[in-house]
């Protein structure tokens, strides 16, 4: 049995892709999917998922409980750890262009029973993260309803019906959090669509999240005050509060930023031409976003002393404290911009994540590993419309009736965990298969892959020690599922 628990998907040297042409990809069953996107598309949506819920929300609770004005090291150390893995990916994505992400990778070199965990994983990395992402989005487009607008909204539509405390659910007040639920089901249906026109809306999104970063940084660097850096590592005050142990846990709280740069390898199905376009997609989209990422934080806690920036909209709290020392600040009018960007920009990472996860099931469906009607592609759009339409329900339903903050590090931690396993799957292919035509090499192959599984494990480890059971508990229901179905419907298996 253990034999057959690590089978190995055959790969094959990917042929050239040209641009409209179909192409059964190094794994079987990727020709039904349409290839249209270009490198340009590829680093939109990279930016698109990476920019978002990090910077409007996640950045400021990092330092104000962890780091401090030292946050900008710990998305040095995510970034590290990123790059370690996107050098991997990129390696991958380019040799194997298809859909699936690291749950393909996975299953072409380490094994069958390898690649169902990670993608089980990757479940709990785009489902709950679009589901947790849409409660920030809720929180925003309230705040710019009420505060900016003056237009009222009930709070008990706003919120779920339960929240965690203690270890245990509490009742609470809320009935359902309805614009969460009215966003995930509006972004679904235009992935529904097709991805070109998911591409397309994404982009414009893109445009105005990024003006709006822009605009906040030429504009707050002249409200920065260095006394505000000082001390840039505060002293410790606890475990994983301040001091470098406080660095390494933001770092882990942070990489939930960059869980979107994983998104791009699923759509390498769909690229023109992956073997050029996915390590520009992927290398290219990484690099801005971590520029970005590191300037806003600067600014952030530049302005505004840390300790204040522990709210769900810490770039518009900065403003108003702006506002609050200096009413004559001409930044009133920027506040608003920053509503708005954050509302365009968590859309967009929105609209990633429900593109990404029906393409990790589609592929896994191809597999054998779920059932058919995961696999099914609709005949006109030409999208995995089924599988689109079940994450979309299951999203609507997590994002309106659960309290999400207790998922935050599982989701990184499921990350973490695919990263790991896409660096370990390079290294051991460059072994077990050295014959393979890789358009794009990773350098210094027998350094760069150790130290990203290193790094991504150190962090994997930091929430590992807090959450274990509930990543434990996650763990087991993948595997009796697996064992339930996917290791008796195994097409790889029955072939053999």
């Amino acid at each position: 049995m253990s034999k057959g628990l690590f089978i190995v998907k055959p790969v094959e040297p990917a042929g050239h892709v040209d641009a409209g042409e179909p192409f059964e990809g190094s794994l079987q069953g990727e020709s039904e999917l349409r290839r249209t996107l270009t490198a340009r598309h590829l680093v939109l949506l990279g930016i698109g998922a990476v920019i978002g819920a990090g910077i409007f929300v996640l950045t400021g609770q990092a330092a104000a409980n962890h780091a401090g004005p030292a946050i900008m090291l710990s998305f040095v150390l995510a970034g590290f750890a990123c790059a370690m893995a996107g050098l991997c990916y990129a390696e991958f994505a380019s040799m194997m262009p298809v859909s699936g992400s690291a749950y393909s990778y996975s299953y072409a070199t380490l094994g069958e029973a390898v690649a169902w965990f990670i993608g089980w994983c990757l479940v709990l990395e785009y489902l709950f993260a679009s589901s947790t992402v849409a409660v920030g989005w809720s929180g925003y487009l309230v705040s710019f309803l009420t505060s900016t607008l003056g237009l009222p909204f009930p709070a008990e539509l706003a919120s779920a019906p339960l929240t965690w405390s203690e270890g245990r659910f509490i009742a609470t007040d809320g009935i359902i959090n309805l614009p969460a639920v009215l966003i995930v089901a509006a972004v679904s249906g235009l992935c529904y669509v097709g991805i070109t026109q998911s591409a397309f809306v994404n982009a414009i999104i893109v445009s105005i999240k990024v003006v709006v970063i822009a605009a906040f940084l030429g504009f707050g660097i002249q409200y920065v005050d260095p006394a505000n850096w000082t001390p840039f590592i505060p002293e410790n005050t606890g475990p994983g509060q301040f001091g470098l142990e406080g660095v390494y846990r933001a770092a882990t709280i942070v990489f939930f930023a960059y869980i979107g740069f994983d998104a791009v390898s699923t759509a390498a199905g769909e690229a023109k031409n992956p073997q050029r376009d996915m390590p520009i997609g992927i290398l290219g989209s990484l690099a801005v976003c971590t520029i970005i990422y590191i300037a806003v934080c600067a600014v952030l806690t530049g302005m505004t002393h840390y300790s204040l920036l522990g709210t769900a909209k810490p770039v518009a709290t900065a403003l108003e404290e702006v506002l609050k020392a200096d009413p004559g600040a001409s930044v009133g009018w920027l506040k608003t911009a920053v509503e708005i960007g954050a509302i365009a920009g968590l859309s967009s990472v929105i609209l990633v994540m429900l593109m990404a996860q029906p393409r990790i099931f589609y592929s896994m469906s191809r597999d054998g590993l779920l059932p058919k009607l995961f696999g099914k592609v609709h005949p006109k759009f030409q999208t995995p419309y089924v599988g689109t339409i079940i994450v979309g329900v299951l999203a609507c339903m997590l994002a309106g009736f659960m309290p999400l903050s207790v998922l935050g590090e599982l989701v990184s931690m499921g990350t973490l965990l695919a990263f790991a396993t896409v660096c370990v799957g390079v290294f051991v292919l460059r072994f077990s298969r050295p014959d393979l035509a890789r358009p794009f090499r990773v350098p210094m192959f027998w350094l760069i892959c150790p130290l990203g599984l290193l790094a991504c494990l150190f962090l994997f480890l930091q929430s590992f020690m807090e959450h274990w059971k509930i990543f434990v508990g996650w763990t087991v229901l993948g595997q009796v599922i697996y064992f339930a179905y996917g290791y008796r419907h195994s097409k790889l298996r029955r072939a053999g």
